[in-house]
C-alpha cells in the first residue's frame, strides 16, 4: 500500500500538507516563475484540473510559510522566505449565480482582508475598496501586495447564453479587475487562473503586462501529472492498483494512459495526464469514466447546442491557433470552446499547425454522452439496456441479431429538423459504439486505398463497415474489397468480418445489410 493517502476532495495545499496526504512537487517550476522577471500571469487550464491547488502552493509560498515546504523542491531553492499581504479571491464558488450573488460573495471576500487591514469608509463599490485595501495593506506591512484570482471566468462563463446579464456580469467584473492594472506598483505578483481571456474584458486588453502562460513550453507541466511523475512520485499507487485487480504494473501504466493521458498544451509539451481522473482512479483502483461528472462546465452544455458537432470529426483535425486559442466571444466554431474546456487536446505540432483531438477515452466517452441526446433523443436508461443487448450480440459474434439491434434502434429516432444524410447515420453509429466502452471504435479508419466508414474491434474480432444512403449494400461490400480496407488486418490474429450497409432515408433506418 502507498504511505501517503490520495485527496482528491481538497485544493487546499495547507491541508494536504498537514495531514501528510501526496502533493505532486510543481515547485521548482513555481519557483522559476515568482523569482523571474515578470509579476503578472494568466494561466488557462480546462476546470478540475489543479489551477486551485496551484493558487493554494501560491498563496503559502507569498505568506511565507516555509514549514508547509519541507521536503519539497523550493525547499532548497528559496532563502529568504519573505511574507507579503496575500489578497485571494476563488470565483469558482459563482457558478450560475445572479449579479446579486457577485457583489455578496465580493464584498464577503472584501471584508476578510479590511478586517485585518483596516476599511476605507468612502470606499463603497467593491472596485473602490480592493483599491483602497491595496494601498493599505502596503501601508501596513511595507510590503507590495500579492493578488491571486482564481477561476476568474466562472462568472462569466456560466452567462454566456444570456447576453443582457453577461454584459452586466461584465461590466460588474471589469471595474474590480480593472483596479489591477492601475495599481501595479503597488503589486508584487499577480496570479489569474482560468478557462478563456474575455477579449472585452479589461484585464486583458490594457493590464500590458499580464504574461499568457498557457500555450509557453516551460509552464506546460505546471498542472497536471506527467508520465516521469506518474511512474516515480506515484509507483506506490500502481504497485498497490496492480495488486488489487491482479494484472501487472505494466498493464496498469497501459490501461491509465489510454483512459487519462494525452494532454498536451504548448508545441513541446510532454504527455499530461488529468491530475483528478488519475488519483480518483489511483485511489479507488478503478477505472472510471471521472470526467464528465467533475470537469463539464455549465457553458459547454448549453453552448454545444447552437453548432454542428459530429464527434467522430473530433478523433483528428486540423487547426491554427487562431482557431483555438481564442476568446469564446470572438468564436465562430466549437473549436476554442472544445479546446479550453479540455475536450480536444493538441496532438501534434508541425510548423505552425496543429492536429487537435480527444485526448483519451475517458474524454470521448464523456463528450458522447453529453452529445448523444441531440442526436438519438433517447434518455439514459434506452441507451443503456440497447448497448447491453448489443454488446451481448456481438460478443457472441452474431452479427444478424446485432444488425437487428441497430436497425430498430435507429427506426425508433424521433428526426426533426437534422439533416439525413450519410454522416449523421454514420454520427449516430459512432455514438452508440463509443458508449460501448468494451469494444474499441474507430471511424474513417485508413488503408492504402481509401477510409473505410467504421472499425469496431472485440476481443477476438474485427468488424469492418461501410455505409451507403439509397444505395445497396452489394456496393458498400464491394468497395471493402475493391479498396481492400481488409487487407492490412487479413494477416492478425483476430477474425476480420466485413458488413456492407445500406440506409433507407425514406424510412429513416438500415434498409439491408450484408456479410462478407
Amino acid at each position: 500500500m502507498a504511505e501517503r493517502g490520495i485527496m482528491t476532495t481538497t485544493s487546499s495545499f495547507e491541508k494536504m500538507r498537514e495531514v501528510g496526504a501526496l502533493y505532486v512537487d510543481k515547485t521548482d517550476i513555481i519557483y522559476r516563475m515568482v523569482t523571474g522577471q515578470e509579476d503578472a500571469f494568466f494561466l488557462s487550464r480546462p476546470r478540475r484540473f489543479g489551477k486551485s491547488l496551484l493558487v493554494s502552493v501560491l498563496q503559502a509560498y507569498f505568506e511565507g510559510r516555509k514549514e508547509l515546504f519541507d521536503g519539497l523542491a523550493i525547499a532548497d531553492l528559496e532563502k529568504d522566505w519573505v511574507k507579503y499581504p496575500v489578497f485571494k479571491f476563488d470565483m469558482s464558488n459563482m457558478k450560475d449565480a445572479p449579479l446579486e450573488r457577485l457583489e455578496e460573495s465580493l464584498d464577503l471576500m472584501l471584508q476578510k482582508y479590511e478586517a485585518i487591514y483596516g476599511r476605507d469608509s468612502e470606499a463603497k463599490q467593491p472596485s473602490s475598496r480592493l483599491q483602497a485595501l491595496i494601498k493599505k495593506a502596503r501601508e501596513v506591512t511595507q510590503r507590495r501586495v500579492v493578488i491571486l484570482i482564481d477561476e476568474y471566468d466562472t462568472p462569466l462563463l456560466d452567462c454566456m447564453m444570456d447576453k443582457p446579464i453577461l454584459d452586466a456580469m461584465r461590466k460588474k467584473l471589469q471595474t474590480f479587475y480593472g483596479i489591477l492594472k492601475q495599481n501595479t506598483d503597488d503589486l508584487r505578483f499577480v496570479f489569474i487562473t482560468g478557462i478563456t481571456q474575455f477579449s472585452q474584458l479589461s484585464i486583458f486588453s490594457a493590464m500590458s503586462n499580464l504574461v499568457r502562460i498557457g500555450m509557453k513550453d516551460e509552464y506546460a507541466s505546471i498542472c497536471g501529472i506527467t508520465k516521469d511523475e506518474l511512474t516515480t512520485t506515484l509507483t506506490p499507487y500502481i504497485k498497490n492498483m496492480a495488486q488489487t485487480l491482479h494484472i501487472s504494473e505494466a498493464s496498469v501504466l497501459a490501461r491509465l494512459r489510454k483512459k487519462y493521458d494525452g494532454y498536451h498544451f504548448t508545441p513541446k509539451s510532454p504527455d499530461i495526464y488529468n491530475p483528478l481522473s488519475l488519483l480518483r482512479s489511483l485511489k479507488d483502483c478503478e477505472l472510471n469514466n471521472y470526467w464528465y461528472a467533475t470537469g463539464t462546465p455549465t457553458f459547454l452544455t448549453k453552448l454545444i447546442g447552437n453548432y454542428i458537432v459530429r464527434p467522430e470529426e473530433l478523433e483528428g483535425f486540423l487547426a491554427s491557433e487562431m482557431d483555438f486559442n481564442v476568446s469564446l466571444e470572438d468564436a465562430e466554431t466549437p473549436i476554442p470552446m472544445l479546446y479550453q474546456s479540455g475536450y480536444v487536446t493538441i496532438k501534434k505540432y508541425n510548423r505552425g499547425i496543429y492536429t487537435l483531438g480527444f485526448p483519451n477515452e475517458e474524454v470521448r466517452v464523456s463528450f458522447v454522452k453529453g452529445l448523444a441526446p441531440y442526436y438519438t433523443k433517447k434518455t439514459a436508461s434506452e441507451n443503456n439496456s440497447f448497448i447491453i443487448k448489443l454488446i451481448c450480440a456481438l460478443n457472441d459474434g452474431d452479427v444478424d441479431t446485432a444488425m437487428t439491434l441497430l436497425r430498430a434502434y435507429y427506426s425508433s429516432i424521433p428526426y426533426n429538423t437534422e439533416k439525413q444524410d450519410e454522416n449523421h447515420y454514420k454520427t449516430i453509429f459512432y455514438l452508440i459504439f463509443t458508449l460501448v466502452t468494451e469494444f474499441s471504435v474507430r471511424t474513417e479508419q485508413c488503408s492504402a486505398a481509401g477510409r473505410c466508414d467504421a472499425l469496431i474491434e472485440t476481443d477476438d474480432t474485427l468488424y469492418l463497415f461501410e455505409f451507403k444512403l439509397d444505395g445497396t449494400a452489394e456496393e458498400a461490400l464491394k468497395q471493402i474489397d475493391d479498396k481492400g480496407y481488409a487487407i492490412q488486418y487479413e494477416a492478425g490474429d483476430k477474425k476480420v468480418v466485413k458488413i456492407g450497409v445500406n440506409f433507407d432515408k425514406d424510412k429513416r433506418t438500415i434498409e439491408r445489410w450484408i456479410i462478407g
